[in-house]
C-alpha cells in the first residue's frame, strides 16, 4: 500500500502492560505481572468485538501488539487476538502484524512467528553492558547481538530500537553502536534520543542534581551522525527518529499514525483515533489506564470530540515528522483547515521548513527542532 493512502486506512493497537522489569527511563503504562492474564485478554477480545459494532467492515492494515511487554504473552494468546481481529474486520493482503519483544524472548521468536507475527520489533538499546545495566535492561550486549540473529532466522522483518544521547557518551561510542547495529543487516532501525520523563524514576534522579543526558548541542550532533551513518547505510530517514532500508521494511503501524489514519486502542490505557464513522468530529480515546479498570467494564474508554482546531494541530504536527511532509490539500479535505502562513513564510526564511507545492517539509535544519518547528504552523 502507497504510504499516501494511510489516511482512509484503520488499523488495531493492542496494550499489553505487564513487564517483567520496568525501566527507569520508561514512562508508558506499564504494570508488574498480576496473575490476571486470561481475565485482561477476555477483556481485550471483548473490546475488539464492541469497537467492530461502531467501525463497521473495514479491513485492517496492521495489527501491532505494544505494552509494555507483548512478548510475555503466550502464543496461544497471540494467537487469539489475531484470529478475532481476522473475524471481526479481516485484513488486506499483507497486513502488518507486529510485536514488541526484548532480547531476552529469543527462545520464543519461532512461536510468535507461528502464531502469526510477521513483523519483530527488538528493544535492543544498547550493545554496551554498562549502559544497558544502567538502563535497566535485563539483557547484555551478547544477548542482544543474539536475539538479532535469532529474529532474522525467523523473521524477514525485523527493527531494533536503540537509545542514544546518553550522558558522558561522545560520537565514537555512538558511531560503533550504530554502526553494529547496520552491520546486523536488518531492515529498520529506531534510534531515539533518551529523554528523561518526570514520573520516572530517571525523572526522579534529574531532579536531584544528576545528569543523565548529553547538552542539547551534543545532542544535535549526535543526531547528525546518525542520519550519517543511516544514510550511507542504504537506511534511509522516512522519520524524525526511524530508518528502513527500503519501502517494504518501513512500519505500516507508525506510518498510519503520522498520515492521520484510524487506530482501535485496546487493552489498559491504549489511545485511538477514528474519525471516517465518527460525525460531529474525529474521536479520541483513551482506555482506562489500570488493568483492574479495564478489566471491570463495561465503560472501558474516555471518549473526546476533537475540535476542528484540535485535529488541525495534531495532523500538522504528526504529518511534518515524515520525510515527504505534510500534504496541504490532504490536511483541507479531513479538516476544512490549513497551516497558519504567517508561521510557514517565518519558518521557510529561517531555513527551517521547505514547500514543494501543495507539500511541506522539514530541512535537515528543521528536524533537529521539530516539534517547535511544526508548532509555528499550527494556527
Amino acid at each position: 500500500m502507497d504510504p499516501l493512502d494511510l489516511s482512509n486506512a484503520l488499523g488495531l493497537y493492542v496494550h499489553w502492560p505487564y513487564c517483567a522489569r520496568i525501566c527507569p527511563y520508561c514512562d508508558f503504562n506499564v504494570y508488574r505481572p498480576k496473575g490476571d492474564d486470561e481475565a485482561l485478554l477476555a477483556a481485550i477480545l471483548e473490546d475488539m468485538a464492541a469497537w467492530r459494532e461502531r467501525t463497521g467492515a473495514r479491513a485492517l492494515v496492521s495489527l501491532h501488539f505494544g505494552g509494555g511487554t507483548p512478548s510475555l504473552m503466550r502464543p496461544d494468546q497471540l494467537e487469539q487476538v489475531i484470529a478475532t481481529a481476522q473475524s471481526l474486520w479481516g485484513f488486506v493482503p499483507g497486513a502488518e502484524i507486529g510485536l514488541e519483544a526484548n532480547p531476552k524472548d529469543l527462545s520464543g521468536f519461532a512461536d510468535m512467528a507461528s502464531a502469526g507475527i510477521n513483523r519483530l520489533s527488538l528493544g535492543v538499546q544498547s550493545f554496551k553492558d554498562e549502559t544497558l545495566t544502567a538502563l535497566g535492561r535485563d539483557h547484555d550486549a551478547d544477548l542482544g547481538r543474539a536475539s538479532i540473529e535469532a529474529a532474522q532466522s525467523v523473521f524477514s522483518r525485523v527493527s531494533l530500537d536503540l537509545i542514544y544521547a546518553r550522558a558522558g557518551q561522545t560520537p565514537e561510542d555512538w558511531a560503533i553502536e550504530l554502526e553494529t547495529a547496520l552491520a546486523s543487516g536488518v531492515g529498520h532501525l529506531s534510534p531515539y534520543q533518551l529523554t528523561v520523563e518526570p514520573a520516572t524514576a530517571f525523572g526522579k534522579r534529574a531532579q536531584r542534581g544528576e545528569t543523565l543526558t548529553v547538552t542539547d548541542d551534543d545532542g544535535a550532533d549526535l543526531f547528525d551522525l546518525t542520519q550519517d551513518l543511516c544514510e550511507a547505510a542504504g537506511l534511509l530517514a522516512y522519520e524524525i527518529s526511524n530508518h528502513a532500508r527500503s519501502y517494504a521494511d518501513q512500519s505500516v503501524h507508525n506510518r498510519l499514525y503520522w498520515a492521520g489514519g484510524d487506530w482501535i486502542g485496546v487493552g489498559p490505557g491504549a489511545h485511538g483515533r477514528l474519525g471516517r464513522f465518527a460525525a460531529g468530529g474525529r474521536l479520541a480515546t483513551e482506555a482506562r489506564r489500570r488493568p483492574s479498570d479495564y478489566l471491570t467494564g463495561p465503560q472501558r474508554h474516555e471518549e473526546t470530540r476533537l475540535s476542528v482546531e484540535d485535529e488541525v494541530a495534531e495532523r500538522i504536527l504528526m504529518g511534518m515528522r515524515v520525510s515527504e511532509g505534510l500534504d496541504l490539500d490532504g490536511l483541507r479535505a479531513a479538516t476544512g483547515g490549513s497551516v497558519d502562513a504567517q508561521g510557514l513564510d517565518r519558518m521557510i526564511r529561517q531555513g527551517f521548513v521547505e514547500q514543494d507545492g501543495t507539500r511541506v517539509r522539514l530541512t535537515w535544519d528543521g528536524r533537529l527542532l521539530a516539534d517547535g518547528v511544526s508548532g509555528e504552523l499550527v494556527p
